[in-house]
């Protein structure tokens, strides 16, 4: 393309290559924080995952890595707590198992 052929315009409707390009990035940057934020919450969220995001820009590829690590740390973590409150759970069933029990108990001692 010579420097007097003007670029080709964009087809009806759609935006040129930076604006889709940065608008992909703020949909990463906002799905991030996101997900940044679930992680840090205790509550429970229900995620569903976004669509049409394409791929990770560049400069969010570390980003998006270390949430990754935080978040397979978090899941180790409520494994650990998983097992911890079953083991838990256990001990108080053994206990309970060995309570006498609560009703009247009647022997028959004419027989």
């Amino acid at each position: 393309m010579s420097p007097e052929t003007p670029a080709p315009a964009p087809a009806p409707g759609s935006a040129p290559a930076h604006e889709q390009e940065a608008a992909a990035h703020d949909a990463w940057v906002t799905t991030l924080d996101a997900l940044e934020r679930d992680l840090s919450a205790d509550a429970t969220t229900t995620w569903t995952e976004p669509t049409g995001l394409g791929p990770v820009p560049r400069d969010l590829v570390g980003r998006a890595s270390r949430l990754l690590a935080a978040q397979r740390d978090r899941a180790a973590d409520l494994e650990t707590e998983r097992r911890r409150t079953l083991e838990h759970l256990g001990a108080l069933r053994r206990v309970a198992a060995t309570d006498e029990p609560r009703g009247s108990v009647y022997l028959d001692a004419s027989a």
